[in-house]
């Protein structure tokens, strides 16, 4: 029986399917709902998550890299998986920035994938991720890394629904004191905009702008936005086709004007849909 099979009829924790995956030294793509990790001879490579900037965001919104060096290294390399050595020898990206940068993105992502442990959906033995090799890291080390954020995070505000929920503004408490990097963050919080969205718009690692953000909730500061409830209770509509999933995931098609933060974080909501 092969790797994906039991993965599938398993139903157990993704982090149980991880440890098992790195003690088999396994090569390809671990799906969950929040995301996907790769794994490279049983070390993680490279985690993605809809709800996190990704690399290229990273790179392009913090200025250590122009859009059309990130563009173009995904229209030379990326078919053949090596978009990260492709940045760095054309020159737009010294090696160690890379390497900083791509291990910031995967523990964020990690976070998100890994905090509430739900089951894994599928591997796909051999998958490879677009970026290529960049820097691996063993499992064991992202899951400590996780739940000691998911600790640090519990113990500055213990309600996770500040992590993706749209986040507004609470009118009252004073803010002229707030230290320089939480009085930013708070500039960004206009009632539509998620941890994800707020953490691209600064440039910043997404856990160092959740940290932020849980503590302007426990301060008061912020609060996340409630749905709206309906004027009525119409009859649910029906459920709609299945959209069909593409058969390998890779890296977003280049725009053609920069996307706006919310934008790009759709699409790359897609992207997870359609890879799982």
């Amino acid at each position: 029986m092969t790797t994906s099979t039991l993965t599938a009829r398993s139903g157990e924790p993704a982090s149980a399917t991880l440890g098992t995956l790195a003690a088999q030294g396994a090569t390809g793509a671990l799906s969950t709902e929040s995301g996907i990790v790769y794994l490279a001879a049983g070390h993680v490579v490279h985690v993605e998550s809809a709800v996190t900037p990704d690399l290229g965001d990273l790179l392009t919104h913090s200025g250590a890299l122009a859009p059309d060096g990130w563009w173009e290294a995904i229209d030379r390399a990326g078919r053949r998986c090596r978009v990260g050595r492709q940045l760095v020898d054309s020159g737009h990206l010294a090696a160690g920035a890379l390497e900083l940068c791509h291990l910031g993105a995967l523990f964020d992502a990690a976070y998100f994938v890994l905090a509430h442990d739900g089951p894994a959906l599928r591997f796909r033995p051999g998958a490879a991720h677009w970026l290529g090799a960049v820097r691996s890291v063993p499992v064991d080390t992202v899951l400590r890394e996780s739940r000691r954020r998911r600790e640090l995070l519990h113990r500055i505000w213990p309600e996770p629904a500040v992590d993706r929920a749209p986040l507004a503004r609470v009118p009252g408490p004073d803010t002229a004191d707030l230290p320089a990097r939480r009085g930013r963050t708070l500039a960004q919080v206009d009632g539509v905009r998620t941890a994800a969205q707020i953490a691209t718009a600064l440039a910043c690692r997404t856990f160092h702008t959740l940290v932020e953000l849980r503590r302007l909730a426990a301060a008061g500061l912020v609060a996340p936005v409630a749905p709206l409830a309906p004027a009525s209770s119409p009859a649910p509509a029906p459920a709609s086709a299945p959209a069909t999933a593409s058969a390998e995931p890779g890296p977003t098609p280049r725009p053609a004007a920069p996307d706006e933060p919310d934008t790009a974080l759709l699409r790359r909501l897609l992207h997870a849909l359609e890879a799982l």
